[in-house]
């Protein structure tokens, strides 16, 4: 099970596969802390070994999705800023990797108080004793100690999850933000405003004792990082010829194939994502999670492509993207406790709460190019909500919250729900629109209006994703070029944009 105040249960199961495997030796390392060459023997045993490689290779999917953010989001934005959506993509997990090493880290796992770690703060330079498990662990980073794999795999693990609340924000201020601040800010995201929430929730931290549970990140990844997109959001203001007489003016992106492709890379990423938070080669338990995975994406984008026809009048595909991806976030923090059908219904809600999330968020005047706010902030909040309503001990393979409101458990847990949700979304947004101002007044956040009509990709780059195609027309809100063929002004089809 992932990153709970109840890791320590899973934790003493883990504990125990292990002295099985090494006969007592784990009985006498709760006295004691365990000597290198126990360390070095516990390395070896199958256990370990199986554990790591699973951890290791979801790891590699969750990395492999920044590919489909990078799809989807230079997919759904104009061709003339195609390689500045590319290039803060690519760079945001290398920012991502240098801040979560040097603090991040630190911060989120740390020994320290029900607020943020302070033991092993830089460099994972705290004393260690992984892979040993529960009682047998002594070191810096307890708070994760129940996970059977050696201390680096549960970084990169844990890094990649950082990355994808960085890369949120990239979307939803695409095609107006100054390159340069975008990448300061993805630095203050990964290094101080992640790992916080982290903490309270995967780090042993007040929310986890308060009794919220999240079990892949609806809210430690997916909401944290729409909170923060929406104070970028509220300060950059929305792009030129958006929002025209009172009316929205939808700005159609420039490749609905590389949207698609990316969405289908992200899905396939998501089988890291939320399998692979178990941690642990556990069947069961990975069985269990894929299956309510998929079924959550497969029902949202039914539902999705239902509610756009019913209310735009066609089944728009920008939709029914969005619908999967709404799915997915909403059944990240949920996964593992609830039954088939019950990631069914929390899917099919998503699907519909995403389209109403992107018309609502254009009546509202906020200008979301890619549609970060619709499904990573609103099914966040859906998915972990939708622990207090679904949660099913009886269905679910590994420990967990108590049961959920439709399930006999009163409304307790949905209460701890609500306020991990408060909680998470009052600390980033007021810090994320604090670290923007900061980052406005010192060296500006938004690019000219003449380099926005220009495009970004001349203006911060001084390169082209296109070079061999000639734009006839700049007009504000529409796009001609790549894909236009006759030169004429391209329609508006696309009512609403997806997110990765």
């Amino acid at each position: 099970m992932h990153r709970n105040r109840a890791i320590v249960r899973r934790g003493d199961l883990s504990l125990l596969a292990l002295a099985a495997g090494l006969g007592l030796a784990q009985t006498a390392w709760a006295a004691d802390p365990p000597t290198a060459e126990q360390l070095k023997e516990l390395l070896a045993t199958p256990k370990v070994v199986t554990d790591t490689l699973w951890v290791l290779v979801t790891a590699m999917l969750v990395f492999f999705m920044n590919l489909g953010f990078a799809m989807v989001e230079s997919g759904l934005c104009r061709a003339k800023n195609c390689v500045n959506i590319l290039a803060k993509n690519f760079i945001v997990f290398g920012i991502s990797s240098i801040a979560f090493l040097a603090l991040g880290w630190g911060l989120m796992f740390g020994n320290g108080n029900p607020f943020f770690g302070t033991e092993g703060l830089f460099f994972l330079g705290g004393a260690d004793a992984s892979p040993a498990t529960g009682e047998a662990y002594s070191g810096a980073y307890t708070s994760i100690a129940w996970a059977s794999v050696p201390l680096l795999a549960k970084f990169f693990f844990q890094l990649v999850f950082a990355g994808t609340a960085a890369t949120i924000v990239s979307g939803a201020v695409a095609e107006r933000i100054k390159f340069m601040s975008f990448v300061l800010f993805s630095f203050v995201m990964v290094g101080l405003i992640y790992p916080i929430t982290g903490h309270w929730l995967w780090g042993g931290g007040w929310l986890a004792s308060y009794g919220a549970w999240d079990f892949a990140g609806s809210t430690v990844v997916h909401s944290v990082g729409g909170w923060a997109a929406l104070a970028g959001v509220i300060l950059l203001g929305p792009r030129l010829g958006k929002f025209r007489d009172g009316k929205v003016h939808p700005i159609p992106g420039h490749s609905m194939t590389s949207a698609t492709i990316g969405v289908f890379v992200l899905w396939l990423g998501w089988f890291g994502f939320n399998p692979g938070s178990t941690m642990a080669a556990d069947p069961a338990a990975i069985a269990h999670v894929a299956v309510t995975t998929n079924t959550a994406a497969a029902a949202a984008s039914l539902s999705a492509l239902l509610t756009a026809t019913l209310l735009l009048g066609k089944p728009d595909l920008s939709m029914i993207l969005n619908g999967c991806l709404a799915g997915l976030v909403a059944i990240t923090a949920p996964c593992a406790w609830v039954s088939v059908g019950s990631s069914l219904a929390i899917g099919l809600v998503a699907g519909v709460l995403v389209v109403l999330a992107v018309l609502a968020f254009d009546r509202a005047r906020l200008d979301d190019p890619v549609g970060a706010l619709s499904v990573h902030l609103v099914n966040g909040v859906w998915g972990t909500l939708a622990i207090g309503l679904f949660a099913d001990s009886a269905a679910a393979p590994v420990t967990g919250p108590a049961n959920g409101l439709f399930y006999g458990g009163g409304f307790g847990q949905l209460w701890a729900q609500l306020v991990a949700v408060v909680a998470a979304g009052a600390y980033t947004f007021a810090i994320s629109f604090v670290a923007f101002g900061v980052i406005k007044a010192v060296m500006g956040l938004r690019v000219s209006a003449e380099e926005e009509i220009e495009g970004l990709d001349l203006g911060e780059h001084g390169n082209l994703a296109y070079p061999d195609f000639v734009v006839a027309s700049s007009a504000i809100g529409e796009s001609v070029g790549p894909g236009s063929g006759s030169g004429k002004r391209q329609p508006a089809y696309a009512t609403s944009p997806v997110h990765a």
